[in-house]
């Protein structure tokens, strides 16, 4: 892997952010599951947890791994929102509804595959998976 160029992928994600109007707020990091210190730490330089990265192509609107391609010299890749994809059906769930949702098929999917579960143990498994799931950017 080529050396990771922190400092280059600080000036392309600031200015992607300038570019897109985007504010370096708590909210506009929270909309995408990361933190506003998370989001100052790339914009300063900073080496970040490795699956954050996905969570900051989220708020700049690239592909998934352009952050990562960026720190090793390559180009990002701009995404257009899901919503002008052709064919693309977005959820329109909350953010909250999601988790419940991702939650009840956990939980539905343990009492269905599992035996000797107890209902907490349920649904701290549920909980796990909802926070695994976040945290790789996929809810």
């Amino acid at each position: 892997m080529a050396p990771r160029d922190l400092d280059r992928l600080a000036k392309v994600a600031q200015k992607r952010r300038h570019d897109l109007g985007l504010a370096l707020n708590d909210k506009n990091a929270k909309d995408a599951g990361t933190s506003k210190g998370t989001w100052q730490r790339v914009e300063r330089g900073e080496a970040i947890r490795t699956t954050n990265y996905v969570k900051i192509d989220a708020l700049l609107m690239w592909a998934p791994g352009s952050s990562i391609a960026v720190l090793e010299g390559k180009e990002p890749v701009p995404i257009a929102p899901l919503e002008s994809a052709p064919g693309v059906v977005v959820s329109h769930l909350s953010p909250e509804l999601l988790d419940e949702e991702a939650r009840d098929v956990v939980q539905l999917a343990a009492i269905a595959t599992t035996s000797g579960l107890t209902a907490d143990e349920i649904r701290a498994l549920s909980d796990r998976v909802v926070r695994d799931l976040k945290s790789r950017g996929l809810i």
